[in-house]
């Protein structure tokens, strides 16, 4: 397994820059690009300091040595799948269908939302993980190795390599993790379903709106979810 030395970041929002943040912190260099150009994030580069700079996407996608995509489900078809071709790719999205349109193979369940990333991805490795978590939690919980409120975070692919080195991954950005299994197997990350942010936050109140509940996550402390905790969630998560 090749040690990530350079992680390379398409889509620097709300969590693609946190993980920049957790990645520089921890001693990467990182390649952070979106879909405006590196022009845009002259900022977020300054802030993050002299481990990070901005490239274009496909740069990003030639030079890291592992990609993070944290772009919305949408705009997976706009990244470069020849320039990813063999390449492993964390799929840090999340289909929601107000945002991306209706995907009818995600709306009737045929397919996991990875699965299809990794269908329009047809030659890179991908792997779920880091969408499960609101972006403020995961910076707020990343913990050194054997910290005793140490969190995990769920991961899923196809390929066994792949995957070990995203586990590699988390564990520098300051997470252990569960394994689900392989990419049909990431429904309990999806939203709305077991292990998607409500592990990693108080129990939400009852009675809410969906407007006040919005608004009640962006405002909820972090919660440790060690990995035990993950894995009594994902038994009792629906098939």
């Amino acid at each position: 397994m090749t040690m990530t030395r350079t992680l390379g970041i398409i889509g620097s929002g709300m969590i693609g820059g946190t993980v920049a943040r957790l990645a520089a912190d921890a001693g990467l260099d990182v390649v952070l690009s979106n879909s405006r150009g590196p022009q845009t994030l002259t900022d977020l580069v300054t802030d993050l300091g002299p481990r990070a700079r901005a490239a274009s996407v496909t740069e990003t996608a030639r030079t890291a040595d592992l990609i993070v995509a944290a772009v919305p489900l949408s705009a997976i078809g706009q990244l470069p799948a020849d320039a990813l071709a063999g390449r492993t790719v964390v799929d840090a999205t999340n289909y929601y269908a107000q945002r991306d349109g209706r995907i009818a193979a995600l709306d009737t369940g045929d397919l996991t939302s990875s699965a299809y990333v990794q269908q329009r991805l047809e030659a890179s490795r991908v792997v779920k993980a880091l969408n499960n978590v609101f972006f403020r939690h995961l910076l707020d919980l990343a913990r050194p190795a054997g910290a005793p409120d140490r969190s995990a975070l769920p991961v899923a692919a196809d390929d066994p390599g792949a995957k070990s080195e995203v586990i590699a991954l988390l564990d520098t950005l300051g997470y252990d993790a569960v394994d689900l299994g392989t990419l049909a197997d990431s429904r309990p990350v999806q939203p709305g379903s077991a292990l998607q942010a409500l592990p990693y936050m108080p129990p939400l109140p009852e009675g809410l709106g969906e407007q006040e509940i919005q608004q009640w996550i962006f405002q909820a402390p972090a919660v440790p979810a060690p990995a035990h905790r993950i894995r009594e969630l994902l038994a009792t998560a629906a098939p």
